[in-house]
């Protein structure tokens, strides 16, 4: 089996193509790396450039092209801080998705550092030691705590080289204030998670991204006088990285890009990289750093086999509710990821309950709205293009156990309104239902649409909603811990089924956004 794993990344676009035997070695086919910075000056302006954007897109289709030559069996992609953060990072997705055909998982900070980690783990031997795992991206910084068996912390810091370089104004050269600004924020974004490693306790430190590695070798060079033959499991010191960073500090691009070790494409804020991976080194208390070259699409790779090829899959309902199994085993039977769809039924049933009152729906009804939550995407195995079609064909053939024929319909009718055209009443299977199904049907696709919206990203960052309704609009405000620009954005473009449902103005914002 060969795998194709893309990284979206914030200062990097990465493409691994990895053949996969039948014992689960990975053999690399191929491994690409584009300079795009894709988040360049989004950490000031919210948006990605034009010009980020236009060959974000190039290169990514790129990578498709040519893993499709490689004959690959799935082609695996995330998008990090940038794509995250960006305000138009959904139409970035929505427009690659339909150049390419693939959808790309924005994933959050944590899973960032897990998948990190599941790479690093492969790669380097822990034997019984607990280690401390610390990449820095272009927009952030993960640092997670584990041993051979299990993580047992893991954090996304919102420090990174592109950000840093915003919050210096772009500067080719840094003043003693501007240095002195930059170390009080890496102190106030790190030093309380800092404290939690320190807490947890670790008996070394393994750096990956490429920002790390190239600060590694530059200061082996720079201490030995000799190139590193092998850049994993590599150790270099933490006074070693100090003399650097002081020395990339005072100098200008042009000089810089001089250093042995340091490449032409990463001179604009390689000495932001220097200052930030020291200073989470001396609040770690470290005196050293291990260099590892795995990195996130590796992960991203492992992850898909332990996901699709080594996992048991479990059932996610009681035994004895044979509605709720039967929709779970249609789920994974599908490749549809049960526990994200778990989320979405979550928030669409604290719309409706909280909407009690405008629709006069029963808790028959709730059910149906929580089953099809649960079961619209299983489309997605047949295609992405008009996989909401496919998902009704799927459900209405695959004699669902408990649920009575009419039933069925409803959940198909569901799946095909929860995207694209809502329900029109010259659609043959619409217009045969009774009145008061069709107005059913009208609101809970409505409500549907919204709950998939807040999920956008598929990491859960949307944990509450609450529904203010006034005389012409309702107001939904969204709780959580991440900032949800990229769930308000795909919630609102889907929120006309349930105004015309309603007969009101539909409004989504967060209830108390996260600052920069």
């Amino acid at each position: 089996m060969n795998l194709a794993a893309i990284d979206i990344g914030t200062n990097s676009i990465h493409l691994v193509i990895a053949e996969v035997t039948a014992r689960q070695n990975i053999k690399v086919l191929i491994d690409e790396k584009e300079m795009v910075k894709l988040g360049v000056g989004v950490f000031a302006t919210n948006q990605l450039s034009q010009d980020a954007f236009d060959r974000g897109l190039e290169v990514i289709k790129r990578y498709v092209q040519l893993a499709d030559q490689f004959g690959v069996d799935e082609i695996i992609t995330a998008a990090t801080s940038a794509t995250r953060e960006a305000k138009n990072g959904g139409a970035f997705l929505d427009k690659l998705s339909k150049e390419t055909g693939i959808v790309p998982r924005v994933i959050s900070g944590k899973e960032e550092a897990r998948l990190i980690f599941l790479a690093v783990r492969r790669a380097i031997a822990f034997g019984d030691e607990k280690v401390l795992v610390l990449d820095i991206g272009g927009g952030s910084t993960e640092a997670t705590v584990g041993n051979q068996e299990d993580i047992f912390f893991k954090k996304s810091i919102k420090l990174g080289v592109l950000r840093l370089l915003d919050m210096a104004g772009g500067k080719d050269t840094l003043n003693i204030e501007d240095i002195r600004d930059l170390e009080g924020h890496i102190q106030l974004a790190a030093e309380e998670i800092m404290k939690e490693v320190v807490a947890e306790g670790f008996s070394k430190v393994i750096g990956t991204s490429g920002t790390i590695r190239t600060l590694g070798e530059a200061a082996h060079l720079a201490s030995k006088g000799s190139p590193i033959s092998t850049v994993n499991a590599e150790v270099v010191s933490t006074k070693e990285l100090e003399k650097l960073s002081k020395k990339l500090l005072k100098m200008g691009p042009e000089k810089r890009e001089k250093v042995p070790g340091i490449s032409s494409n990463r001179v604009d804020a390689i000495h932001l990289g220097s200052l930030l991976l020291v200073r989470l080194l001396q609040m770690a208390k470290a005196d050293s750093i291990t260099l590892c070259d795995a990195s996130l699409r590796e992960g991203l790779i492992l992850d898909y086999l332990d996901s699709n090829v080594g996992r048991k899959k479990d059932l996610l309902y009681p035994e004895g509710d044979l509605r709720h199994r039967s929709v779970s085993h249609l789920a994974l039977r599908y490749k549809s990821d049960v526990e994200q769809k778990k989320h979405v039924a979550h928030l669409a049933l604290q719309l409706f309950d909280q909407l009690q009152e405008q629709h006069g729906l029963d808790k028959s009804h709730r059910e149906i709205l929580e089953f099809a939550c649960m079961i619209f995407e299983v489309g997605h195995f047949i295609g992405y293009p008009k996989y909401h079609k496919h998902s009704q064909y799927i459900i209405a053939h695959s004699r669902l156990r408990g649920f009575t024929n009419e039933e069925i319909l409803l959940l198909g009718l569901l799946a095909r309104y929860h995207r694209k055209k809502g329900p029109k009443k010259k659609q043959k299977k619409f217009k045969r239902l009774p009145k008061g199904q069709k107005r059913m049907i009208r609101f809970l696709s409505g409500i549907m649409r919204i709950a998939i919206g807040l999920d956008k990203t598929k990491n859960q960052w949307v944990e509450k909603v609450l529904c203010e309704i006034q005389e012409e609009t309702l107001k939904i405000s969204l709780q959580g811990e991440e900032n949800p620009d990229l769930e308000i954005w795909e919630s609102m473009r889907h929120r006309n089924v349930l105004e015309k449902a309603m007969k009101k103005n539909v409004v989504i914002t967060a209830d108390s956004p996260v600052p920069m």
